[in-house]
């Protein structure tokens, strides 16, 4: 039986049998304090082996928790040298397998939680372990807003930028890419990069850094072109000259370890007009929904002098999502062929203007407006978005039930494609018998149709209905992935998406960071492309 002894950390009592490897102590008298924890016994990092894509198997040696970019450098150094897998966890909320690991170490970053807000500059500059909703707080008491919104915000920034999440207000506002002003990275073999916004381009298709420790990186990027589709973090970015930092954005960990990140910040709206409204006829709704995009687009683009729909979500629940969530929300109307979650921010000079185009244009797409919702009231607002955060936690809890996985899409198509996309959809899940409900981005064009099946015939016929929904996509000239990312779970959609000659230029891209292939492998495409 393994001895067990106690170390003192402070006031607490640590188990030394559960902490070994890169393990550091000062002495302050009699007392010693652990600098980074490491742990090697299995039950202590069990919770580290999943993350919320419920991907099984997960196994690893060891669980490293740095607090410092120094402590970061050394592990990865110290993993570079013996050539050991590391996985890097965050929050572990993301839900393609990302964070689960398959041998090897893991890096978790949960420590690094520097948070500082610079109201002068508008600016917040964050360790990778803050949490959003953390973040999101100490902007907000600063009469600052940082726009985007995943649906779990519980997420840590690092996360966020290694997958470059979105959310509902991206429809404005973009994604978190959009808002990355300064990357500090580890690097595979410990060195460390820095990297701010405008002082670096990829040219001719390559991208060429210096390291802190004076190294040169020279790395071709891949040539596949965009998608043209409003969200997609489907592999590794690519533009005509892309800035090194948007490189790393969405990069899912293969090529650094992010520690810190500055954000530009944006000044807080004074108010918002927001709406539930619901609809009779689907043909009602999507024309509805195509005039508020229409409207917004142009407005925004500086299209129109007199603009004043300039929506900041535009989110969709079908028949089956209103029938699922009444459950939790009893007043929702019965009957109804769906329902738009909408929000546009106001100022004191233009609420009365906005309100009153909001009124016309249901009106004028025959929305029931009289058991429609809208907020007047922070309560109001509040509610508004419980209901939107409520459905995919009871999906997820239902799943839960039947001992099963969630069957969920991610795929997003040009504007022009969707109306047929979403038929699609529609007909595909309503002939399958299947429980499903569709919900999500619509003024992206990118809905989230959810399976939910109740034993395992009914999972393997819903991973085959997603697989025709990829296929589907694609010829619409869709992608995979619009705000997920790839992971481990969707390896095989993006092989299908981009085809050998491409991913081969993605994993050339990773080695030219990672010779040695140790960094989270098995995200975004198969090992057998990184054979080293």
């Amino acid at each position: 039986m393994k001895e067990r002894r106690s170390v003192l950390a402070g006031n607490r009592a640590i188990d030394k049998a559960s902490f070994h490897g890169i393990f550091k102590f000062t002495a302050h008298g009699s007392r010693l304090t652990i600098l980074m924890q490491t742990k090697t016994e299995k039950d202590q990092f069990e919770d580290y082996l999943h993350d919320a894509s419920n991907m099984h198997g997960g196994t690893a040696e060891q669980l490293f928790v740095p607090e410092n970019e120094a402590e970061v450098s050394e592990v990865m150094g110290k993993a570079f040298d013996r050539s050991v897998a590391v996985t890097v966890s965050g929050a572990r909320t993301g839900t393609v397998g990302g964070a689960v690991p398959f041998g090897g170490w893991i890096l978790s970053l949960e420590k690094l939680t520097k948070l500082q807000i610079d109201v002068d500059s508008m600016t917040a500059t964050v360790g990778a372990g803050v949490l959003l909703t953390d973040l999101q707080k100490e902007v907000d008491a600063k009469g600052l807003f940082y726009p985007p919104d995943p649906t779990e915000w519980s997420c840590q920034i690092g996360g966020n930028v290694a997958t470059d999440a979105s959310g509902a207000r991206s429809f404005k506002y973009g994604s978190t890419r959009d808002y990355v002003k300064a990357l500090k990275v580890v690097l595979a073999d410990g060195d460390t990069v820095a990297l701010r916004r405008g002082k670096a381009f990829a040219s001719d298709g390559s991208l060429t850094l210096l390291t802190e420790r004076g190294n040169k990186i020279h790395a071709k990027l891949p040539t596949y072109k965009p998608r043209n589709v409003r969200k997609d973090t489907s592999g590794f970015f690519v533009s005509e000259s892309p800035d090194a930092l948007d490189v790393f954005i969405g990069s899912e960990g293969l090529l650094g370890v992010i520690t810190e990140i500055e954000l530009s910040l944006l000044k807080k709206p004074e108010d918002q007009f927001s709406g539930i409204v619901f609809f009779d006829s689907e043909p009602d709704l999507l024309a509805f929904v195509n005039a508020a995009r229409e409207l917004s687009d142009t407005n925004r683009s500086g299209g129109s002098a007199s603009g004043v729909i300039d929506a900041s979500l535009i989110e969709y629940f079908d028949r089956n999502a209103l029938d699922f969530i009444r459950g939790k929300f009893p007043e929702t109307p019965e009957g109804k062929a769906g329902a738009i979650y909408f929000e546009q921010e106001t100022s004191s000079e233009n609420e009365d203007a906005v309100m009153e185009a909001w009124n016309a244009l249901l009106e004028q797409h025959r929305s029931d407006m009289d058991g429609s919702w809208f907020a007047v009231s922070e309560a109001d607002e509040k509610r508004m978005r419980e209901f939107r955060h409520a459905l995919p936690v009871a999906v997820n809890e239902k799943i839960v039930k039947f001992a099963q996985r969630k069957v969920g899409t991610d795929m997003a198509v040009p504007d022009e494609k969707f109306p047929s996309f979403l038929n699609f959809y529609n007909k595909i899940l309503s002939e399958s018998g299947l429980d499903h409900v569709i919900f999500g981005h619509i003024g992206d064009n990118h809905l989230h149709a959810n399976i939910i099946p109740k034993n395992e015939e009914e999972a393997v016929a819903a991973r085959h209905i997603y697989g025709r929904c990829v296929a589907q996509a694609l010829m619409a000239g869709g992608t995979v992935s619009a705000e997920h990312g790839i992971g481990k779970l969707k390896s095989k959609y993006l092989y299908v998406m981009y085809g050998e000659r491409f991913i081969h230029e993605m994993a050339e891209l990773k080695k030219s960071f990672d010779v040695k292939n140790i960094l989270n492998r098995g995200n975004m495409f198969d090992e057998k492309f990184l054979v080293v």
